[in-house]
């Protein structure tokens, strides 16, 4: 009894190491090498929130050319190939305002873009960094959207 079970796990195991190590029949080798995919088509990236801050209110008029600005920098950081990602959240009692997916690996990297963007020079709000695993092909979307948006922000 106890070799059978024996042989049983090791079968297991071996059946599981086998069908984990199979390979994508569609994989695309230089694709995945110019995304910087790992062997699974993923890649390390930062996930930026960005929260409303306990300053004081600005005056409307320094809103507005604080949002300017806040557009124009997501615009450059998406022109420089470090933003994959961004966009509001809905209301939500944590205050969470929107997110950024940032090509880049390390949180002090992402510290160096975000601090850049006027709604944090303000403190109109705060960010808040976490690691972030993700697929690669992410790196495409913004050649996909600039397809499919009608209206230019």
């Amino acid at each position: 009894m106890k070799t059978t079970c024996l042989l049983a796990f090791f079968c297991l195991l071996v059946s599981n190491q086998l069908h984990a190590q199979e390979i994508n029949k569609n994989y695309d080798e230089a694709l995945a090498k110019e995304l910087k995919a790992d062997e699974y088509g993923m890649k390390k990236y930062v996930l930026v929130i960005l929260k409303t801050s306990n300053a004081p209110e600005l005056p409307k008029s320094i809103r507005d050319s604080v949002f300017k600005g806040h557009m124009a920098n997501i615009n450059r950081l998406a022109a420089d190939g470090k933003l994959i990602v961004a966009g509001p959240l809905g209301k939500n009692e944590a205050g969470y305002r929107g997110i950024f997916i940032l090509d880049v690996e390390q949180i002090d990297q992402a510290k160096l873009l975000v601090d850049t963007d006027p709604v944090v020079k303000s403190k109109m709000m705060i960010a808040e960094y976490y690691n972030w695993y993700g697929s690669a092909a992410l790196k495409e979307t913004l050649k996909i959207h600039s397809k499919i948006e009608k209206l230019k922000h």
